[in-house]
């Protein structure tokens, strides 16, 4: 069941997607937004179901296997889109793109986030499949199982390996960049999954763990917030 949930997800976004192209090809802001928007609603709603089938038998081979594979889908369905705010702030620091238009991607980004927690509360509470019941009730879930400290820095090396990676395969053919992007992520969630969530994106954070923001929004904020923008900004200083 979730997994065609997520399936449905990504075929909704997708036509979504080519109807605002269509539709709104001469009004270039409102395009870019929804476009955006929509990339990020995938991805946030479909990691949120992925996060209640991290217990699912075997452990974590059934978690890796579908987030190499739903990651890979993310890739293929969704390009010309960044998801990440942290993303979103290279264009902005070399000039590639305006500072409005750049925020206002990033304002796309936690539109999504906030909406695609809304909705998979919503489908959670009608209870379809066994990982939805009490999923509405839990509280922060605590993702750092370590010091805030640590968890910093593993959140700001994720970062930096990430984006330094998506800077180097650049040039490669798009049909094994999108397998290479996601045997890393694939990788790094298993290195680091089980110390901080290994989210290293700012708006996917607040969609998944909006409670823990909201309980300890200072502490959430310097690890999930600041850390990756901050591995962006290392790796835009070192070039």
């Amino acid at each position: 069941t979730s997994l065609l949930l997520m399936a449905g997800i990504v075929v909704t976004v997708g036509l979504c997607r080519r109807l605002t192209r269509r539709r709104l090809r001469t009004h270039q802001r409102l395009c870019t937004f929804l476009l955006e928007m929509l990339s990020t609603f995938q991805i946030c709603a479909c990691t949120n179901e992925l996060s209640l089938l991290g217990n699912v038998e075997p452990k974590p081979h059934t978690a890796l296997t579908l987030t190499y594979g739903f990651t890979v889908l993310h890739g293929l369905t969704l390009t010309g889109s960044t998801c990440n705010p942290c993303g979103t702030l290279q264009p902005m620091w070399s000039g590639g793109t305006s500072v409005k238009m750049g925020g206002l991607k990033i304002g796309a980004q936690f539109v999504a986030a906030v909406l695609a927690r809304v909705f998979m509360y919503f489908i959670w509470r009608l209870e379809m499949a066994e990982p939805h019941f009490g999923a509405r009730s839990q509280g922060c879930s605590n993702p750092m199982q370590t010091t805030e400290a640590q968890a910093f820095c593993i959140e700001l090396l994720f970062s930096v390996v990430f984006q330094l990676t998506v800077l180097r395969v650049e040039s490669v053919n798009p049909k094994y960049k999108v397998h290479l992007i996601a045997l890393l992520i694939t990788m790094l969630v298993y290195a680091g999954g089980n110390l901080t969530g290994a989210i290293f994106n700012p708006a996917l954070a607040f969609s998944l763990h909006p409670n823990c923001f909201y309980d300890k929004f200072l502490s959430y904020s310097l690890v999930y917030w600041i850390a990756p923008c901050l591995g962006k900004f290392l790796i835009l200083y070192l070039r």
